[in-house]
């Protein structure tokens, strides 16, 4: 027996070992094609190891990153199932019991010899640069929305609704569809907003055109879209004329904070685009929409939140799993909480006037994507490769599981910049229902 077949011989029996005490609801496949345990059932849900070189990697840097690099170039992959289908079939209540067994000298002298194995590759992910928070540069800005915005159009219509909506919908029953749900999102955040004939919106990061021509169209109002994505300007532009709502709707590749002038807008909105300010920055990014907002009018701020008590809400640092998402997918991205959006709208000059929360409807929204994404799996690696496409499906799984489980939440926050005297709002959010 040679040192390969002796290694994999252990692993094997390792593997077996661990199944019978833990019983997770999978099973594994191994590199020579076998599977543990023996009798796991050929249609069963697998993880599925393609090298010894991932084991030793895996030994030599037990973190997020290697993993995120084994799972990009497919040397650990799923068969039979998805991540979810992964994560709800893990043990559960039987981590101690698991520890133990890793902890044990068998173990040990089992996996030893994958020490001395070379990590082998690909290693996709390595050449990307780690993440820092955005410096707010108008360069640093555009860098990083290209980096994730400018993928490619046609990878995004794969699995997005059919008007490109890439930010949470808004479900009406929990049955109701994604292009129905978007739908809703746009109705709700124009009613919100209670935009009227011949107002000016101001549509922060207007991502592919969605929102500021649903409102052009259905409210008739005058609307300003700025981005800095060459690949979503060109979509926008091209979807304002098809409706014909040129010269009512402009788009523009323009860094928000250097908008120029003073009260130029009824109202603005801002959906999805606030996670790419950076902490730094947020000071100053709400005194900009105070400063192009008219008086009394209505800004709707529509983030991801993490929660308030969190350890990472009150240090600033980040957790592993989230450093790698704003490394490979949002560079210079940043979360903020709850409490602190509504502190930095009032200091800003803002009075607060209604927050909803959205968790559940992301969480629904992102499963949507994932689904989608991977229905249209070949078409996809065509059109970006299969590292690409393989990141965008555990980042979509992440993002769906992480709200599900309240880790972290959407929050559709409506202010008005401060006056004195009434505000002329309507005395209850019945008109939002009608």
């Amino acid at each position: 027996m040679t040192r390969a077949e002796s290694r994999l011989a252990s692993l094997k029996r390792l593997l077996a070992e661990i199944h019978r005490r833990i019983e997770p609801g999978f099973g594994f496949r191994l590199w020579d094609g076998s599977k543990i345990p023996e009798t796991w059932p050929a249609d069963g849900l697998l993880l599925a190891i393609a090298d010894e070189g991932a084991i030793a990697a895996l030994l030599k840097g037990p973190n997020i990153t290697t993993f995120a690099n084994l799972w990009a170039a497919a040397r650990i992959d799923i068969e039979n199932g998805t991540i979810f289908d992964l994560v709800q079939r893990r043990p559960k209540g039987r981590t101690k019991e698991l520890r133990k067994s890793l902890a044990s000298i068998t173990t040990l002298r089992a996996l030893a010899p994958f020490l001395f194995v070379p990590r082998g590759g690909p290693w996709p992910l390595e050449a990307i640069g780690r993440d820092r928070e955005s410096d707010g540069s108008e360069a640093e800005n555009t860098r990083n929305i290209a980096y994730h915005y400018d993928v490619s159009n046609a990878f995004y219509a794969l699995w997005l609704d059919s008007d490109m909506v890439y930010t949470c919908a808004y479900f009406h029953e929990w049955s109701d569809d994604l292009d129905a749900a978007q739908r809703q999102k746009l109705d709700m955040t124009c009613r919100k907003l209670r935009l009227q004939p011949g107002e000016t919106l101001l549509d922060i990061g207007s991502g592919w055109g969605s929102l500021a021509c649903h409102a052009a169209e259905h409210y008739g109002v005058n609307a300003l879209g700025v981005t800095l994505s060459e690949e979503q300007l060109a979509l926008a532009r091209e979807k304002a004329e098809r409706r014909g709502l040129t010269g009512r709707v402009t788009f523009e590749k323009r860094d928000y904070a250097l908008l120029e002038g003073e009260g130029r807008f009824d109202k603005i909105v801002s959906v999805g685009m606030f996670e790419h300010v950076g902490l730094a920055n947020f000071e100053n990014y709400f005194k900009t929409v105070q400063r192009l907002l008219k008086p009394g009018g209505l800004y709707l701020h529509h983030a991801i939140t993490r929660p308030g008590g969190s350890h990472a809400a009150r240090t600033g640092k980040k957790r592993p799993e989230f450093q790698a998402l704003t490394r490979y997918i949002f560079p210079g991205g940043e979360l903020d909480y709850l409490g602190r959006t509504i502190t930095n709208l009032e200091l800003a000059g803002f009075e607060v006037r209604d927050v909803e929360c959205w968790r559940e409807h992301y969480q629904r929204t992102t499963h949507f994507w994932h689904d989608r994404l991977r229905a249209r799996w070949s078409e996809a690696v065509a059109a970006v490769g299969e590292t690409t496409a393989r990141v965008w499906l555990a980042y979509l799984a992440a993002c769906s599981i992480t709200f599900e489980r309240n880790n972290a939440g959407v929050y559709q926050t409506l202010s008005m910049k401060r006056v004195r005297g009434p505000s002329g709002l309507p005395p209850t959010r019945g008109d939002l229902y009608r």
